[in-house]
């Protein structure tokens, strides 16, 4: 029977709705896409997280399971996050949030229990893929401080912060009438309240034995059965922390001013031992200085040596500034290691799980606030093992990400074999000792890749197929430029204080292994992938200039605000030669004048070697014009099979030709607005060796003296300067005049020994305008759509480019053969055509130049554009053409035996027919444009009063379709290219900009955000991975046996000097110990029960529930199977055992001897 959904009936019916209003605003228009088949329905569409990556945000507590060899991290905000073998993960959240403040395996049962600041206590069931709360207790009276659960018991002893102890059975989560109540446990004569209860443990030996440990520095052995305390243990400092030696005859205490207490369980009277491991041992034999407090110790014994002694803290007070250390104290040696970040918890991870034996501890779990680290206790020094987990994603803050799903199967292969040389070396040589789980049985195989950019200019490259996460390759940008080695040296020309190298956005192409990149200091690098290392004696250099300024009817500009003076030619002539001017960034004129054709950051001059992998190609640099920083790049792309870069800011944008290391175009938005002749630039690569500082100008360039190349553009009334060898075009001096009186007029680019300038930069923050002289939109990330009654001067001040689209596609109505083409959109929803004309291939491309045209707008939309496809006419996904990759630095016959170029599409359209369909989406509508005739064939209002934050055009269950995230949290797809809307969904709140700047979309239904600073979250919005997910996910829980107990030998045995048990069933079940009061605290049945599954079974994750009560059930009735079968078969081994030995008795005896 097919399940109904009313959220897909709706869909359908909105869809009906849209359609029909669509084609009746369109009324007239030939439907040439009538013949297209769209396959995608609603039903092919549920989104639900899969999976989440990083490093727990904000940890507060950790359990280690010896059996399982799971680890549990509790956060802050009442995440659960277990690990086991690389690759296997969870993530589960309490709902109220609560911070964990402690985590307690049941040990081999697949089983956890949470205690969190909200008093509440909750039994997570692991034995399923997803682990759900079996049963929680919430106290309404009393705060929970400690808990703590003894090896294969059910009985979970909780302290609390009146210093009381009750008693939870966890298989039934009810509380015992058997309570331990402070007034009773301490001394009667004590006049004070001993505080909360910080620590409860059972003697190792004796389990009738319950030790208690009160803050105020009290610690009492407690007889279960006689209920009474055996003996009393004070001192007069805090206590944190407490642990026994295995034998039960010992236990040591942590305390607040860096001591270590040993005490002997029958001498009460002091300590055994008072120690302070970082404390200076005074001479005259006086107490030492008190240090900080030590919060935890553990006591760890040893079958062949001496025991271990693990600490946290202890420091002395007089190491300010020093970093967190763990402390490992074993026989007279005390190694004190250092953390990168605060400790959080540390855990000791021993061969047995049983107290009562030796411990032979052979690693250290050290969870820090930002970072898990694990130490070798078994190796000389210490050594820390290499951890399999993605948990450096937050190493640098991320600033943006990229996600890629069905890349080339030959890319993930090939960023390993370079990114494995980069390893770290000295880790411990054993294997991983969190080895707990299974990797899930997943069906989908197609390679994934994430790329994240971070705040010190690095980026990584991530393996993300079947659900894991694994770096593949680290890339470093910060390398191509000077580092200041102090705040002093710091060149004043930075435009931000901190991160000046982080990543803003970023370009990559699959299929050539093309990446271009651009930073917050408004950069942007272009690398090339190879496999063999180089050193780059120069680095190629390319600087951008553009500024605006009005005429003087049009600009408002007030008296005060004077013309920068021009500076001198040497001095301006080679800003990257000579120092940088030091005044405040004011943008004011001073007596050295302003800053000019300055950049931000200062590319090294000395040799870069670079190993195999990203290597640079070019380097381009937006300069500062008259004072002024130049704009943040907000938009940004690369094409290999035309050997383009292209990017925008609010300025306008720039077209670079990276073969040749030129700029083509350096274009103001609105003169985008206009058709105009195409323009070609001549080629020139810049020279290998750099001139000296006092070399003003290219001296080959005859038709510009030093002084016009080198004086501020502003200051005198030109219209455009490219000097360079080559003769400019007459048509580009007639466009720009024709541009005067609106457009960015001053422009200037020059070409230098050394490097080429061609510089971008606006004059001021803004291009002012009477309606709004201060105003303007620095941040084009949620820019909102405008009135169109805007002036075009108005229109260009606050316009920035958006996004970019290399395509083959008609650039003109007129045409009827595809060609080149670069569709531009911008931040007021309008998008407009590029013409592209490229030389031939070979060498050619290299020498000839690349022709570029502007054909106008070409439709406009609500909102900023977010992306921008081309389908052809069956609906068919264009994608931008590539050149296949080949190693630049391989031999000249290797390169040309790899080197092939994806073929242009082949002409298609004829005379009046059109043949593509251009999709476009923005911050509010989506539209679809038949080409080359330019009409509107559908259009579809995203959202009325939100926004949209991201949108792509992916591919999904063989068809394409447009998925969009709003800003209030919704997440929608439209079909392509009807614009049938297929979900939506109010799926994520948007409660945080991170959110926002890292949602992206990819195909085959994947997409993924930033959902803390130091966690990815994947989602899925495909109906068929939901329906798989079960099968993809990892396990958890695997039946393993549980270790024998130690042998209690021949003499302990006989005279008893072996571990006590305890029936704790008699003790504190309700026939001993009664009930307890109901008002203390309240039973919840958690979701993960049978009633909570089934009531799940009639929701949207009904399948899926019913699907897990099967499989739970039918694991369970296989578990019983095998302990009845194993039973039967010991059964028989005994029988056949008994028979034997009957049989070799009687076989010799006669019948009478019987």
């Amino acid at each position: 029977m097919k399940k109904f959904n009313i959220r897909k009936v709706l869909d359908g019916l909105t869809a009906a709705s849209s359609s029909s209003s669509s084609a009746a605003a369109q009324s007239g228009t030939p439907r040439e896409n009538d013949v297209i088949q769209e396959t995608l329905q609603s039903e092919h569409f549920q989104p639900c997280k899969t999976v989440r990556h990083g490093f727990p945000y904000q940890p507060s507590s950790m359990a280690f399971d010896p059996v399982q060899k799971i680890l549990a991290i509790g956060t802050q905000a009442g995440a659960l996050r277990l690990f086991g073998r690389a690759g296997v993960e969870c993530y589960c959240q309490h709902e109220s949030g609560s911070a964990v403040i402690q985590l307690q395996f049941l040990v081999n049962e697949g089983a956890l229990v949470s205690a969190l600041a909200d008093d509440s206590i909750h039994l997570w069931n692991l034995r399923q893929k997803i682990p759900a709360i079996l049963h929680s207790l919430k106290f309404n009276r009393e705060r929970i401080t400690y808990c703590h659960l003894p090896f294969q018991s059910k009985w979970l002893y909780i302290g609390t912060e009146r210093g009381n102890i009750h008693i939870v059975n966890v298989e039934s989560f009810t509380l015992s009438g058997y309570v331990i109540m402070w007034n009773k446990a301490i001394e009667l004569s004590t006049k004070t309240h001993p505080g909360p209860v910080v620590h409860i443990s059972d003697n190792p030996m004796d389990e009738g034995k319950l030790l208690i440990g009160f803050e105020c520095g009290v610690v009492v052995l407690w007889d279960l059965k006689c209920k009474k305390a055996d003996y009393r243990y004070t001192y007069d400092e805090a206590i944190h922390s407490v642990a026994w030696h295995h034998e039960g005859k010992q236990f040591v205490c942590s305390h607040s001013d860096g001591t270590l207490t040993t005490w002997n369980v029958r001498a009460p009277a002091k300590p055994a031992q008072i120690i302070t491991p970082h404390g200076k041992q005074p001479k005259d034999g006086k107490k030492p200085e008190p240090c900080k407090p030590i919060l935890k110790v553990e006591y760890k014994t040893t079958r062949a040596g001496d025991p271990f002694m693990v600490l946290s803290g202890g420091l002395s007070y007089d190491t300010v500034g020093r970093r967190a250390c763990l402390t490992v104290m074993h026989g007279k040696s005390t190694a004190v290691l250092e953390m990168d970040y605060p400790i959080v918890d540390f855990l000791t991870l021993c061969e047995t799980p049983y107290p009562n034996d030796f411990q032979e501890p052979y690693a250290v779990v050290v969870l820090l606030e930002k970072d898990l680290v694990v130490i070798d206790l078994g190796q000389i020094g210490y050594p820390i093992f290499e951890n399999p987990y993605p948990l450096t994603i937050h190493e640098s803050p991320v600033t943006c990400c990229e996600y890629f799903a069905d890349c080339p199967a030959e890319l993930i292969p090939a960023l390993y074999s370079v990114g494995s040389r980069q390893k770290r070396q000295g880790y411990s040589k054993k294997e991983w000792p969190i080895s707990g789980g299974n990797w899930g049985q997943g069906t989908q195989s197609y390679p994934e890749i994430i790329i994240t950019g971070h705040a010190d200019g690095s980026i990584k490259f991530w393996d993300a197929s079947a659900l894991m996460l694994q770096v593949l390759y680290k890339l470093k940008t910060a390398k191509v430029f000077e580092r200041a080695r102090s705040k002093e040296e710091k060149p004043s020309t930075e435009i931000v204080e901190e991160d000046p190298f982080a990543i803003q956005t970023l370009s990559w192409c699959p299929e050539s292994r093309m990446l271009c990149v651009a930073g917050v200091s408004a950069h942007v690098i272009v690398y090339r992938f190879s496999k063999q290392e180089i050193t780059t004696e120069t680095v190629q250099l390319l600087e951008v200039r553009m500024q605006c300024e009005f005429s003087n009817g049009d600009s408002p500009d007030p008296g005060g605000e004077q013309t920068p003076t021009l500076p001198t030619p040497g001095a301006s002539s080679s800003p990257q030669d000579s120092e940088p001017p030091t005044q405040p960034s004011t943008g004011s004129n001073s007596c050295d004048g302003p800053r000019d054709n300055i950049p931000c950051l200062k590319v090294r001059s000395s040799p870069l070697k670079q190993s195999p992998g990203y290597q640079v190609e070019l380097v381009i640099q937006l300069v500062w014009v008259s004072g002024e920083p130049p704009q943040p790049i907000s938009s940004l792309a690369i094409n290999s099979s035309y050997g383009l870069v292209v990017f925008g800011n609010s300025n306008g944008l720039a077209v670079v030709d990276y073969l040749q290391k030129t700029l083509l175009l350096n274009m103001g938005t609105s003169e985008l607005y206009s058709p105009s002749e195409p323009y070609q630039r001549q080629p020139r690569s810049p020279r290998k060796q750099r001139q000296p500082s006092g070399a003003a100008c290219d001296t080959n360039d005859g038709s510009n003296t030093s002084e016009d190349r080198c004086k501020s553009p502003t200051s005198a009334k030109m219209s455009r300067k490219i000097s360079s060898s080559s003769e400019q075009k007459p048509d580009l001096e007639k466009r720009f005049e024709r541009l005067r009186s609106l457009t960015c007029k001053k422009r200037f680019c020059s070409v230098k020994e050394g490097k080429v300038e061609a510089r971008m930069h606006q004059k001021g923050p803004v291009c002012r305008t009477k309606s709004a002289p201060n105003s303007y939109a620095k941040d084009n990330s949620f820019i909102r759509s405008r009135s169109s009654s805007v002036s075009s001067i108005d229109r260009e001040s606050r316009e920035a480019i958006s996004s970019f689209h290399f395509c083959e596609s008609f650039p003109r109505k007129i045409d009827s053969l595809v060609s080149p083409c670069l569709l531009v959109g911008t931040t007021q929803g309008t998008v407009m055509m590029v013409a592209l004309s490229l030389p031939p291939g070979g060498d050619q491309r290299l020498q000839q130049p690349v022709g570029i045209s502007s054909c106008g707008t070409l439709v406009s939309l609500k909102g900023g554009i977010l992306t921008m496809a081309l389908l052809d006419a069956t609906g068919t996904l264009l994608p931008p053409a590539y050149e296949s990759w080949y190693d630049p630095n391989a031999s000249d016959e290797d390169k040309e035996k790899n080197r092939r170029r994806r073929p242009a599409s082949p002409p298609s359209s004829q005379e009046g027919q059109d043949s593509q369909f251009a999709v476009l989406c923005s911050e509010k509508q989506a539209k679809v444009v038949a080409m080359p005739s330019q009409t509107r064939i559908y259009k579809h209002n995203i959202t009325e009063t939100s926004f949209v934050l991201r949108a792509d055009v992916v591919q999904m269950a063989g068809a394409n379709c447009i998925a969009c995230f709003c800003a209030n949290g919704h997440i929608m797809t439209l079909s392509l290219p009807s614009l049938r809307p297929l979900l939506d969904v109010n799926y994520l709140p948007l409660t945080d900009m991170r959110i926002a700047r890292t949602f992206c979309f990819s195909n085959l239904g994947q997409a993924l955000y930033l959902t803390s600073a130091t966690e990815i979250q994947r989602i899925t919005y495909s109906q068929e991975t939901c329906d798989n997910l079960q099968e993809m996910l990892s396990e958890l829980f695997t039946p393993v046996e549980t270790p024998e107990a130690p042998n209690r030998g021949f003499f302990k045995g006989l005279f008893g000097g072996g571990a006590q048990s305890l029936d704790r069933e008699d003790l504190f079940g309700e026939t001993a110990s009664g009930k307890a009061s109901r008002s203390l605290a309240q039973h919840i049945p958690g979701p993960g029960g049978m009633e909570g599954m089934k009531g799940a079974a009639s929701g949207v994750v009904g399948d899926l529930a019913r699907a897990r009560i099967a499989l739970d059930e039918r694991g369970q009735k296989l578990g019983e199977l095998d302990e009845r079968t194993a039973a039967m078969m010991a059964s028989a081994d005994s029988f056949s055992k008994h028979a034997h030995d009957m049989m070799l008795k009687y076989k010799d005896k006669k019948w009478y001897q019987l």
